[in-house]
């Protein structure tokens, strides 16, 4: 048995375990087990009735408000364990402090993480907060509900019924998102060259409506990973990345992000790949075998959300990390989801050859495509059968129109 994010060890007491005891009752809850060292040596308690009694009349008279806990007593081992679990009356303070777990120590939440917390122990969200601006033009949200919908009138009755606007708060936060004109970093993007030093272009999409800077993503998008095959008299639209997988994680990012975190959802734009990054990790009671699978939908903006919803622009139901991977569907290459505390990141990779390989063609293309070349050498390393072999799968391959084989003799090199 070892520390965790949700285990502490404490020998003896101290005030400072308090601060755990606030982290705990914030975030995912954990115990804090007394009478052992932190390298797991158990050394027990000489009175642990007592000792049980002080650490009661410290929580009670330390943490505001009360949390949620258990104290009991091993008489074995003479340790004295206390089970905090996750209250719903954020923040739980010490000394007028909110704490949270960072792996194994208890730090100082910062005034972001603060306010949220504030927030979702009233059970609001940041969208809802008023916004405070009086004058807010909503042209492109008027035109594309006139496309999408169909009505015929737009005024603040349509405001109240997308909950944009209240008689007695006026807009709030999401309809300033939306609004013409805003105060709100969006997207930022930038085109690199052969290494994330050569930037080919670069553009801000900031203080603008949200619905603007997804269509204006869109439109760069297909600037890069689109082109048009002509094939006698047809023209055939070619994308080298699904625009469905593209048009989703970015609604996605916009819809989960937190917005009370002024920076820009950080789109990097590569050769060979899409990178998504979004501010703000899962939200609270989503894990991240739920999120991948879509089993269960929890939106951090759901009045962002019912919006884009009644646009068309996504689906209010779990669907958006199933519909960007069904979009690779017969791609050997996959899209990524990394997911962190602050941050998630989607990697949408260029479409590559259909699932329909050998077993051995497709060992030897994994081994290829996770760089941008190799040697017939480096390849044979990676597999499981020789250089002779790997030379037959590599040339078949080719033929396919799947690798191509750059130089001749030694210098000669893969590409997929």
């Amino acid at each position: 048995m070892k520390e965790s994010k949700s285990l502490e060890f404490k020998q003896t007491m101290t005030n400072t375990f308090l601060k755990t005891v606030s982290a705990f009752a914030n975030y995912d809850g954990g115990t804090i087990i007394f009478g052992i060292a932190d390298d797991g040596s158990v050394s027990g308690i000489s009175d642990p009735d007592g000792f049980a009694l002080s650490i009661e009349n410290k929580v009670n008279d330390g943490i505001t408000p009360h949390p949620d806990y258990t104290i009991s007593i091993n008489r074995t081992d003479k340790t004295v364990s206390l089970e905090v679990r996750r209250g719903a009356s954020k923040p739980y303070l010490y000394k007028a402090k909110a704490y949270k777990r960072n792996d194994t120590a208890t730090i100082e939440v910062d005034n972001n993480e603060f306010t949220r917390m504030v927030l979702e122990g009233k059970n609001i969200n940041f969208e809802e907060l008023p916004s405070g601006k009086e004058h807010l033009r909503f042209n492109t949200l008027e035109q594309r509900l006139r496309e999408h919908t169909g009505i015929e009138k737009f005024d603040l009755d349509v405001l109240r019924t997308l909950n944009l606007y209240s008689n007695d708060s006026g807009y709030n936060n999401a309809a300033a998102i939306l609004a013409d004109v805003n105060d709100f970093p969006v997207i930022d993007v930038a085109k690199f060259g052969e290494n994330i030093s050569i930037i080919n272009k670069r553009k801000t999409f900031g203080n603008m409506s949200i619905i603007t800077a997804y269509d204006s993503a869109v439109e760069l998008f297909r600037d890069y990973y689109q082109y048009e095959e002509i094939s006698g008299m047809t023209r055939n639209k070619v994308e080298l990345i699904p625009e469905e997988s593209f048009r989703e994680a970015i609604a996605n990012a916009l819809i989960h992000r937190t917005w009370d975190m002024k920076t820009y959802i950080r789109v990097s734009m590569f050769d060979d790949r899409i990178e998504i990054v979004s501010p703000g990790g899962l939200p609270y009671g989503i894990t991240n075998d739920e999120y991948l699978s879509g089993r269960i939908s929890l939106l951090r903006n759901p009045v962002i959300g019912n919006v884009f919803f009644r646009l068309g622009l996504v689906e209010l139901f779990g669907t958006g990390v199933f519909r960007i991977m069904q979009a690779y569907e017969n791609s050997m290459r996959k899209p990524v989801f990394e997911t962190s505390d602050n941050v998630i990141k989607v990697t949408l990779p260029v479409i590559g050859p259909k699932a329909n390989l050998t077993k051995d063609e497709a060992a030897v293309y994994s081994a290829l495509s996770k760089v941008r070349s190799k040697s017939i050498s480096e390849i044979t390393d990676s597999v499981e059968f020789g250089k002779s072999k790997t030379t037959e799968l590599l040339k078949a391959l080719s033929e396919e129109g799947i690798v191509s084989i750059v130089g001749n003799g030694r210098g000669t090199k893969y590409h997929a």
